[in-house]
């Protein structure tokens, strides 16, 4: 199984290396938000989520749901609201601010250059050459990036672009016109034509006027046996991974949205569109164009039925239909009331 234990991956977003709280916030223009107590002086060599960071890393807290990752941190600095200042560890760093969403994209620009992370990363020298073990079958016109690894008897269609620190394992079909960035790939995996892995992440902040873009500094994970239809897109996480689990299998024309979580043995029919940060559990089938909100969570074996639309939480075994998705029982008997209301009291 693919380990999720590292966030900004270096073989896909360069670092531009350590540097402390004080000089970063410096070079922001923001040296009014230094911690006392000589915290300004902690080196940072990486950001992280709450709950993966260590010592050396940056992380975010910008809403209630942080609380409880907030308190267990290991993180050496947290760019957090005011009101979530009394959760901090006493050791952490707090970088006090009103708007700490639009801070942290400025100092994730700052670690990770835009400049340094390009969709082909060609100017990558430090990953060396692609690596192939035996019985790799590539394509025409195929582009494969610096430090690629791809394993034994796995097939690459014409004209597909895998970029740079991808890993592929063995024995798999990655169809043609496919583009792979910022991804590790498990083994027997099947890709179809015209898929898209690893691409930005749908992220923005300040809607509707400057929409400023969060920078997507991700992966995506796919364990074995995964099977992705024709012209699906899985975007890769903005600071995690987006995660698809053993044995399950995406028709054509889905989208899956960054730090989503797919579980093990899920169907997902074609034209579904999964916002980021949904979780399906293990064993979780989606018909035709169903579509969630995001941030929530499917629990295992549950049925959702097509045109669906998931808009929170639901426990595992549920069976749902409807716009918004209720549970499906719920959902017929509301339709044949409406149906009765509909056609009137034709007595007398």
């Amino acid at each position: 199984m693919l380990s999720s234990d590292i966030m900004v991956d270096t073989r896909f977003h360069r670092f531009a290396g350590s540097s402390t709280i004080g000089d970063i916030l410096a070079t922001l223009g923001r040296s009014e938000l230094l911690p006392p107590n000589g915290l300004q002086a902690l080196p940072i060599s990486g950001a992280a989520d709450l709950d993966l960071a260590t010592p050396s890393d940056i992380a975010l807290a910008a809403h209630t749901d942080y609380i409880e990752p907030l308190k267990a941190t290991l993180a050496g600095a947290v760019v957090v609201l005011p009101a979530l200042v009394e959760h901090l560890p006493p050791n952490t760093a707090a970088i006090i601010t009103d708007k700490p969403h639009h801070l942290f994209a400025d100092i994730l620009d700052l670690l990770y250059p835009d400049s340094t992370r390009s969709v082909l990363a060609s100017t990558r020298n430090d990953l060396g050459a692609p690596v192939f073990e035996r019985d790799v079958s590539i394509g025409s016109n195929v582009v494969v990036g610096a430090g690629v690894e791809i394993g034994r008897g796995t097939v690459v269609g014409a004209n597909t672009v895998i970029g740079a620190g991808v890993t592929i394992g063995r024995n798999c079909i990655i169809a043609s016109n496919c583009t792979i960035d910022c991804s590790h790939i498990g083994n027997e995996v099947v890709i179809h034509s015209g898929v898209r892995i690893g691409t930005e992440g749908f992220g923005w902040l300040d809607f509707g006027r400057s929409n400023r873009k969060v920078p997507q500094l991700g992966r995506v994970l796919i364990q074995d046996q995964v099977e992705i239809g024709a012209n699906s897109t899985i975007d890769r996480g903005a600071l995690g991974d987006t995660m698809i689990g053993q044995g399950s299998k995406i028709d054509n024309l889905v989208q899956i949205g960054h730090n989503c979580r797919i579980g093990r043995n899920c169907l997902i029919a074609a034209m579904s569109g999964l916002s980021g940060t949904t979780t399906l559990e293990d064993g979780v089938l989606l018909g035709g164009g169903v579509g969630t909100s995001g941030h929530l969570t499917v629990g295992a074996g549950s049925v959702v039925h097509g045109r669906a639309a998931v808009t929170k939480d639901w426990p595992p075994g549920s069976k749902l239909a409807g716009a918004p998705a209720q549970d499906i029982r719920d959902f017929w008997r509301e339709l044949a009331t409406t149906r009765k209301l509909a056609k009137g009291d034709k007595r007398g």
